[in-house]
């Protein structure tokens, strides 16, 4: 079972497709699946550029940031800047401006997939945000897949990084997932060992997809699940 985001989500599809016996089931993220647009590519080669002249600076972080979160959290004059894209401005000084640039260069690179989401023979769980730069990513993926084991969950008033963003809006559809291969079985006493939400504390209607910002569409599994 593996789970990755945007670029990490670009390697596990590879891995999944190459290596099949070896891989379960996959949680991806805002997943890149296709060569880049000649937009993103020029967008990438501005950042390659500033990052190999004149290091993380102002102007490429703001760029990173704006490529991986929403508008809603990266905040503007009428509001702040939240704390989770705060904390990534702060990583972002501490890495190595070469490192990221190599990172930038190699998924600028990046070759297309779809003749390789053929070969998967995994259930497909996915994750995007609706403001993601990665969406129409997302959704091509999803539409290539056998739609009998790939679900598509969209987050409402998100970005890329679903996990960072709004990562409650991840643990019903993953629950949901994990019961497909018998990993979770909820009980109607307990609540789940994987999410802080208890039904006996909250109403039901606030469980519902669209009071959690999520649209699903159904998760079909192989085999019935046993009640």
């Amino acid at each position: 079972m593996c789970l990755g985001a945007t670029a990490g989500a670009y390697i596990l599809t590879l891995f999944a497709a190459k290596y099949r016996e070896r891989v379960l089931g996959l949680v991806l993220v805002s997943p890149l699946c296709r060569a880049p647009t000649w937009t993103e590519w020029l967008y990438s080669k501005v950042e390659s550029n500033l990052l190999y002249y004149y290091g993380m600076c102002g102007l490429v972080k703001e760029s990173l940031l704006q490529r991986f979160f929403s508008k809603e959290v990266r905040g503007c004059s009428e509001s702040p800047e939240s704390d989770i894209v705060q904390a990534c401005r702060s990583l972002l000084d501490q890495r190595q401006s070469m490192n990221v640039w190599q990172f930038v260069q190699t998924m600028n690179g990046r070759y297309d997939l779809t003749e390789e989401l053929k070969q998967l023979q995994c259930r497909t769980l996915i994750f995007v945000g609706e403001n993601s730069q990665f969406h129409a990513e997302a959704v091509h993926m999803t539409a290539k897949l056998d739609r009998r084991y790939c679900a598509l969950v969209e987050v409402q008033a998100c970005g890329s990084l679903v996990t960072e963003e709004q990562p409650h809006a991840m643990l019903i559809p993953m629950e949901y997932f994990f019961m497909g291969y018998g990993l979770y079985k909820p009980s109607q006493l307990d609540c789940s060992p994987r999410s802080p939400l208890s039904p006996s504390c909250i109403s039901p209607e606030l469980l519902s997809p669209e009071s959690m910002g999520v649209k699903l569409k159904p998760i079909k599994t192989r085999a019935r699940l046993q009640v």
